[in-house]
């Protein structure tokens, strides 16, 4: 298994540096730079003169003046800087942020345990979901209980996370003139206040994750139900608590976890709608405002550290595979 991790992990190089490639590329082909929007608001700010010569400068300052190429060779840390230092991603620095000087690495460090607090939460709470339901729903196949769980698992996929987290927001402020709270309380100064903060969006996003699971949960317990050692399990007399979880659901969970791997991306994805609309600090909320303020250095840190947490998810549902299934091995 070592030999399989290291080869594993010595693959994500060239992913990881592709993705970046890319996240580097795409972030300046969106209409209008961050001069653009720096002059914007030099301009609401009353200040009109000598724009067509700040352009010039401008540009030069933030290191834009010079081949893509070349940029994207001083963020990575190959290619000297304008002072003829190294430093970059090879080095452990992604820069400082356009607008403000912040490092990126240091603005990343802030806001992604939120994220991944939220992310945490939102997968407990989908699977928390998800299992039973699915359970239940091949056990009584063909039932009430199987139509309405089936037909619950079609709407948490049919329904964007997005809406049902904004009537969350809007329909209790109309009825009980209860909305959340929109500053972060800190887990380490009140948990239970961080914890009632967290578990709305928490709910909203799993939901919308648990349709997938749940459903390939119910398929895969169809199929491994009728085995015939499941059969002979039965017909042994073992109670059916036993034949389910320690016969039957750990043979079928391989797919599932499976599924719960590819949610990884999803995740990500969906914590940034998430956190918008619920106010949360996290690097969703980062990665938008700093897209929508063309902060090139920010959108392609955060975007990079998602990249390689994708990369890393799809290794651990790999080596989870093993500890399921003894049958499987690695090489």
């Amino acid at each position: 298994m070592r030999a399989y991790i290291i080869r594993r992990l010595l693959l994500t190089i060239p992913t990881v540096f592709l993705v970046s490639l890319i996240i580097f590329t795409m972030i300046r082909l969106i209409p209008g730079t961050i001069v653009d929007a720096m002059i914007a608001q030099h301009m609401r700010g009353g200040g009109l003169g000598m724009i067509a010569i700040n352009r010039a400068i401008i540009e030069e300052e933030l290191g834009l003046n010079v081949p893509i190429l070349t940029q994207y060779g001083r963020w990575v840390g190959v290619v000297p800087q304008a002072d003829g230092s190294f430093s970059g991603l090879f080095q452990g620095d992604l820069g400082n942020s356009l607008w403000r000087d912040i490092s990126v690495v240091e603005e990343i460090a802030i806001r992604w345990p939120i994220t991944l607090e939220l992310g945490l939460m939102a997968l407990i709470v989908a699977q928390l979901i998800a299992l039973p339901i699915g359970i239940f729903s091949a056990l009584r196949q063909d039932t009430w209980g199987d139509y309405i769980t089936r037909s619950f698992g079609v709407f948490c996929i049919a329904v964007p996370s997005f809406w049902v987290a904004t009537l969350v927001i809007v329909f209790p402020s109309l009825w009980w003139g209860y909305s959340p709270p929109i500053m972060l309380i800190p887990f380490t100064e009140n948990p239970i206040g961080n914890l009632k903060m967290f578990i709305v969006p928490a709910i909203v996003l799993g939901m919308y994750m648990s349709g997938s699971t749940m459903r390939m949960t119910r398929t895969m317990m169809l199929e491994v139900l009728r085995q015939d050692y499941i059969r002979t399990a039965w017909a042994k007399g073992l109670r059916e608590k036993v034949v389910i979880l320690r016969h039957a659901l750990k043979n079928a969970l391989i797919p599932v976890i499976t599924v719960i791997g590819y949610q990884g991306p999803v995740l990500l994805g969906g914590t940034v709608i998430i956190e918008q609309i619920f106010c949360l600090p996290g690097m969703g909320r980062l990665m938008i405002n700093a897209t929508l303020m063309r902060d090139y250095t920010i959108v392609s840190g955060v975007m990079l550290l998602f990249g390689a947490g994708t990369v890393l998810i799809n290794l651990i549902v790999d080596l989870t595979y093993g500890f399921l299934d003894p049958r499987v091995h690695y090489r």
